[in-house]
């Protein structure tokens, strides 16, 4: 298949905005042509915190909120191409990686239950609404295979970030944050570290009133609890090695406020802010430290790339590696996660397989996700009901 033009959509746990990429995609080309941040209304926002929970009359809401981000995606798609000055007609495909309610990955469950992970914001919307074609459902084909459906970036990565004969890795630091290592080999690894920016965001929020802590201002500021920070540690997700993921179903503040309430007292909440900002940079250097080969370059991407003291923790942390920014790979570090669901509909689009069994622990390759067509643009303009 010769390059085409794919859109990408990428709304994660911090569900902050939709992330909006047009990406030219081929088997030797990833070409950022256009980004957009498209707003996720309050109240859209506080329908996903609640169905994220387990709650009343959960099928009727999950359906609701499943058709009204199917439209916001929707509308989120023809606002980048309209920035951008093309029309549906010139998209192959959108790659919607959709809004994650629920990811019970193998090792999160006991083995008598069935892993599952499920992502919202119906795909037959976005395609009839736009009448692009729309690649989405990405994860549950991998955990079908056995896998963790998570991480998929790595493969991405992969093919926009690898050198030969460098020994790379790129954290992406979004709500949750994970790690690809590149080998130079052309082997590649990738798992989740743990928590990225969610707790730290919920953790502001909660005492300032303010969405995320900007620029790391008031973690910089703190003094770390060395107590609670070794209680946060002693999470056994961090005991874990191989393919492995996980969500803010482990880390989250009700788990947080019990490792506080076991302290005996009450620390000072932007000390609580400091620990866990040296919390994220810990799981990440860990995971980094722990691989197999010794890493010679680390380049980040994700919200927590803009959280200048999460990054001079970082750069303390994995030393003599140098720390960079994905911009100095040709990518910005906020629209590597939507461009990568844009390669990755490509991939599907063009038959090939999406998931990296040694990251996911698949038993296999697969092609990742359903493909939707594309209907009459416009047919479904109106709000879901």
């Amino acid at each position: 298949m010769s390059p085409s033009l794919y859109a990408g959509l990428m709304s994660g746990t911090s569900v902050d905005a939709i992330d909006c990429a047009l990406v030219r995609c081929g088997a030797d080309t990833v070409e950022l042509l256009a980004t957009l941040e498209h707003p996720i209304p309050g109240e859209t926002r506080r329908h996903i915190a609640a169905i994220s929970r387990p709650g009343d009359n959960e099928i009727e809401r999950l359906g609701t909120l499943d058709r009204q981000l199917g439209q916001l995606f929707a509308e989120a798609t023809l606002a980048l191409l309209d920035s951008a000055g093309y029309t549906p007609d010139a998209i192959a495909a959108v790659g919607s990686h959709g809004q994650t309610i629920r990811h019970r990955p193998p090792l999160d469950q006991a083995s008598e239950q069935a892993a599952f992970t499920l992502q919202i914001g119906d795909p037959n919307t976005i395609a009839q609404a736009t009448g692009i074609t729309t690649v989405a459902d990405f994860r549950r084909r991998d955990i079908a295979a056995g896998g963790e459906g998570a991480p998929l970036a790595p493969a991405f990565h992969a093919a926009a970030f690898a050198a030969p004969g460098l020994r790379r890795a790129i954290v992406n630091i979004g709500g949750i944050a994970n790690v690809t290592l590149l080998e130079g080999r052309g082997s590649v690894l990738g798992f989740d570290t743990g928590p990225g920016n969610t707790l730290l965001d919920h953790w502001v929020a909660r005492h300032r009133g303010t969405r995320y802590d900007r620029d790391g201002q008031w973690s910089a500021e703190g003094e770390v609890d060395t107590t609670l920070l070794a209680a946060l540690l002693d999470h056994e997700y961090l005991a874990r090695s191989g393919p492995r993921s996980t969500g803010k179903e482990a880390f989250n503040l009700e788990w947080l406020d019990r490792c506080i309430g076991d302290l005996g007292q009450t620390p000072d909440p932007q000390g609580v802010q400091a620990t866990l900002a040296e919390f994220t940079a810990e799981s990440i250097a860990r995971g980094i430290h722990g691989s197999a080969s010794r890493v010679e370059e680390v380049y980040v991407c994700g919200g927590g790339a803009r959280n200048t003291d999460l990054m001079r923790r970082l750069y303390r942390k994995l030393q003599p590696a140098t720390l960079d920014i994905t911009t100095a790979l040709g990518l910005d570090p906020e629209w590597v996660e939507a461009a990568a669901f844009a390669w990755l509909a490509w991939r599907t689009m063009a038959g090939l397989a999406g998931n990296i069994p040694a990251v996911t622990g698949a038993d296999s390759e697969v092609i990742l996700g359903g493909i939707y067509p594309g209907g009459p643009p416009g047919a479904a303009t109106g709000p879901a009901r």
